[in-house]
């Protein structure tokens, strides 16, 4: 066996990483993305550091701690930053304009924002035609608007 690795070990070390990388796009949980690199790091050290399986095991334990721990302090973890989430069809309906569907009666009515009528809550007397903000998505359901 230290014979078979001693003469390819480049392509032990890719294989490992690829089987850990395909483990971490079928999962998506960010963890295994950091040994998978470390593989490919070890790929690049044999040629280096020639030595055993044994010693490139230790290395390879030690440098994927050592990248997990400083990746996940370091890197941010949504990389899209603060802005809205694209594919919330919801919350993206923050700052649109629509009308007023029906009488305001306790702050409670309907609104047409972007072609669908949703259930309203606001402050002010809104009248059916009279355009309206949304300025927050209460529920799933239901907008805070105020009038434009």
């Amino acid at each position: 066996m230290d014979a078979l690795y001693a003469n390819h070990a480049v392509w032990f070390w890719l294989a490992f990483g690829a089987v850990i990388l395909g483990a971490e796009l079928m999962t998506g949980s960010g963890w295994l993305l950091w040994p998978a690199v470390t593989a490919a790091v070890m790929a690049a050290l044999t040629f280096v550091l020639p030595f055993n399986i044994a010693v490139h095991l230790l290395i390879y334990a030690v440098l994927t701690i050592g990248l997990t721990v400083t990746a996940r302090r370091y890197l941010p973890r949504n990389i899209s930053g603060d802005g809205p989430d694209i594919n919330d069809n919801i919350t993206r309906l923050v700052g649109a304009r629509g009308e007023a569907a029906s009488i305001f009666a306790e702050g409670r009515g309907r609104v047409h924002v972007e072609g669908k009528e949703w259930d309203a809550l606001s402050d002010d007397a809104l009248i059916p035609g009279k355009t309206v903000q949304v300025l927050e998505v209460v529920s799933a359901a239901s907008l805070r608007v105020r009038a434009a």
